[in-house]
């Protein structure tokens, strides 16, 4: 997915807002689903995403002709979004179909409702288990398998198991704009935080931390950062003891490798 820049930037942040306003609950799960398909047919259309985005052509005539090819076909919400979205300037013209995903994405995590703390650790999860396993990370990037099979396999994985939010974003991983699953689910979690409106700290340790421990680190940073912070631990070998905490750009390393790499530099020095 492309970074959205300067009147693209403009329009989406006014779409998340008339999202934030018009759907919620089971409506917000139909609203995604209409959001991606809609995203997808612009990118498989070219000239409907030219008309959409040709900032020559009055917005009368690109709502009349959206409204004629999707009325009918998609919830009132959506065609609504899409209406007012043709109505805006766009920096590129890739940037609509981007941006619509984007709110798929925003919808599907407010139809999570109080669910979203652990829509947020199931991605996660999901996202390691991609990383982790080479088999399952290959046939999901394997071009040889249709689109159809590689969403039975991830039904095989998570349906039953995992929240419908969960299931339907991990479907979209395949279909998205992003290069990789991983890049998706990434994008993903960061918008679920946003959302939220928390920050998100990786915490990797050398063995698992007690439920209280969690607790309290997420407390300590929240305070620092002034605003709640949603944990993901990672138990990782190489820690050795200690624990090494990401969060966006800070990495605070209180790790024993980490000390032992900082002792080896000034050693160098």
């Amino acid at each position: 997915m492309s970074t959205l820049r300067g009147a693209s930037a403009e329009a989406v942040a006014a779409l998340a807002d008339e999202l934030g306003t018009s759907v919620s609950g089971t409506s917000a799960a139909r609203v995604a689903d209409d959001l991606f398909s809609v995203a997808a047919a612009l990118r498989s259309e070219g000239a409907l995403r030219r008309f959409a985005t040709d900032a020559s052509i009055p917005a009368e005539a690109k709502t009349g002709l959206v409204t004629e090819v999707f009325g009918g076909k998609v919830d009132d919400a959506t065609l609504s979004l899409l209406t007012s979205a043709v109505g805006r300037r766009w920096t590129a013209g890739r940037d609509l179909a981007d941006s619509l995903e984007r709110l798929g994405v925003v919808a599907l995590v407010k139809s999570a409702g109080k669910d979203g703390v652990r829509l947020a650790d199931e991605l996660f999860a999901f996202a390691q288990a991609v990383k982790d396993n080479p088999d399952l990370r290959d046939a999901l990037s394997d071009p040889a398998r249709t689109t159809a099979d590689k969403r039975a396999l991830l039904e095989g994985l998570l349906g039953g198991k995992a929240l419908p939010a969960t299931v339907t974003l991990a479907g979209q991983s395949l279909d998205g704009s992003h290069r990789t699953v991983g890049a998706a689910l990434a994008e993903y979690q960061k918008i679920v935080s946003e959302v939220q409106g928390e920050n998100v700290a990786t915490v990797r340790v050398a063995r698992p931390l007690p439920d209280a421990d969690v607790a309290r680190l997420a407390d300590v940073l929240s305070k620092q950062y002034g605003r709640p912070v949603h944990i993901n631990l990672l138990v990782d070998p190489e820690v050795l003891g200690g624990i090494r905490v990401e969060i966006g750009d800070d990495v605070i390393d209180g790790t024993v490798s980490g000390r032992l790499d900082d002792a080896r530099r000034h050693l160098v020095g």
